[in-house]
C-alpha cells in the first residue's frame, strides 16, 4: 500500500505492534482447553492442578498483553474502546450463561471458583483480540 495515499494504509507495514492479540489468543486457548477439562468431569471434582495451571497460564498471557496494550502510543484508542465494550458486554452474556450450566450441574467449591475465574479470561481475552485487532488498522486518534 502507498504511504501517499492519506486514505489507505497499514499500520501492520508502518509500524510493528507487540503480539498483544496473539498473547490474548493464548491465553483464550488455555482457558478453552481448562473448560474442557472441568466441564468433562462435572459434577465431579475435576484434577484442580492442572486445570489450575491452564488458568495460571491464561492469566499471566493476558497480563503481559494488558502491560503492553497500555504502553501503547500513537494508537486508535477511541475505535479500540468502542469495540472493546460492545464485544465484552457479549463475552460476558456468553459467559454467565456457561456459568449458569456449571451452577446448574451442581459444580461447586474449588471447581466453581476455577470455572469463574477462567471464564473472566474468557471474556476479556476474546473482545481484547477483537478489539486490538481491529484497532491497530485504524487512524491512530
Amino acid at each position: 500500500m502507498s504511504s501517499t495515499n492519506p486514505t489507505t494504509f497499514s499500520n501492520e507495514v508502518d509500524r510493528p505492534f507487540p503480539p498483544i492479540a496473539w498473547l490474548s489468543s493464548g491465553a483464550l486457548g488455555l482457558v478453552i482447553v481448562g473448560g474442557i477439562l472441568m466441564a468433562a468431569y462435572a459434577p465431579r471434582k475435576a484434577p484442580l492442578g492442572v486445570a489450575t495451571a491452564l488458568l495460571c497460564g491464561a492469566i499471566v498471557l493476558l497480563l503481559i498483553a494488558g502491560v503492553l496494550l497500555m504502553r501503547l502510543r500513537d494508537f486508535a484508542w477511541r475505535t479500540f474502546v468502542t469495540i472493546f465494550k460492545w464485544a465484552l458486554v457479549a463475552y460476558v452474556v456468553t459467559s454467565a450463561m456457561i456459568e449458569f450450566a456449571f451452577v446448574r450441574d451442581h459444580t461447586s467449591g474449588a471447581s466453581l471458583v476455577i470455572v469463574s475465574s477462567m471464564l473472566v479470561v474468557f471474556a476479556l481475552s476474546v473482545p481484547t483480540t477483537i478489539a486490538f485487532t481491529t484497532a491497530r488498522f485504524a487512524q491512530p486518534d
